[in-house]
């Protein structure tokens, strides 16, 4: 089979949380670059429509909605409305996130005897019961179409102890991969495919931003990464590529380190 067939996603319809700038958005951009038709979706109206514009003067077919993935009915409305003028979910990126605010190693705030439990609440509502939510939608659409990949945005935080991310950022990341190997192993019977990115420390927006605001922050990250430095959003696409197409369509129950060898220390 050629690289073409391989990665082929054309006419594919894919749906993507968080997706106005970041992560989600280089998730939105390799789907619509190679052929698919894409739903954008962020709480930030102006950015996802500003992104979904851009793509469109690329030729692109790309849709924007104003999401707040912590309203279930309206998240839910989103995917079916997406469903509907699609007619089809081929792929969903469960991206969207919070940060929990800085790990102890970071500053004092972060220490376990400084835990906010509404702030907590909130990373938990967020991050864990919002990607459920997503997955519940997406398992039932794709279980009668009889296939489609859920690709779920994890952490490194979620796989050994990070003490430079929050309480409630690890532990939903935590939650989330043990999810997404329970999803996979039930919806495999349906064709339907469930795996989980692990960032290392990317270069986005989470955390309001912090990361384009302080450079001692930036060294600090990159100094933990054995390629010394941060990761840039485009270079996540090819994983991402990967698994929402036919080339990735062995591989469910997945979680997978994109961390510049972080996780290999």
């Amino acid at each position: 089979m050629k690289q073409e067939q391989l990665f082929d996603v054309r006419g594919h319809a894919a749906f993507v949380t968080g997706a106005a700038s970041g992560l989600g958005l280089a998730f939105a951009e390799v789907m619509a670059m190679n052929g698919a038709r894409v739903m954008l979706t962020d709480i930030d109206a102006d950015g996802v429509v500003r992104e979904t514009e851009r793509l469109r003067a690329m030729g692109c077919e790309v849709c924007a909605d104003t999401v707040d993935i912590g309203d279930a009915a309206t998240l839910c409305a989103a995917m079916a409305r997406t469903a509907r003028e699609f007619g089809r979910l081929d792929a969903v990126f469960a991206n969207a996130g919070v940060s929990a605010g800085p790990g102890f190693a970071l500053s004092p705030a972060g220490g376990i005897e400084a835990i906010d439990r509404a702030a907590f609440q909130k990373v938990l509502d967020i991050n864990l019961t919002a990607t459920i939510v997503t997955l519940q939608y997406a398992a039932g659409h794709m279980k009668k179409q009889r296939g489609g990949s859920i690709i779920v945005t994890s952490s490194i935080g979620g796989m050994r102890a990070e003490p430079m991310v929050g309480y409630g950022y690890a532990a939903t990341k935590a939650a989330l991969n043990n999810i997404v190997r329970q999803a996979a192993i039930e919806l495999a019977p349906f064709g339907v495919r469930v795996n989980a990115i692990a960032p290392g420390p990317f270069l986005t927006n989470i955390g309001g931003g912090r990361l384009h605001r302080e450079p001692a922050i930036v060294a600090q990250f990159a100094g933990m990464v054995p390629l010394r430095r941060l990761g840039q959003p485009d270079e996540i696409k090819g994983l991402a590529l990967l698994l929402a197409s036919p080339a990735g369509r062995f591989i469910t129950g997945a979680i997978i380190p994109v961390d510049g060898g972080t996780t290999a220390e």
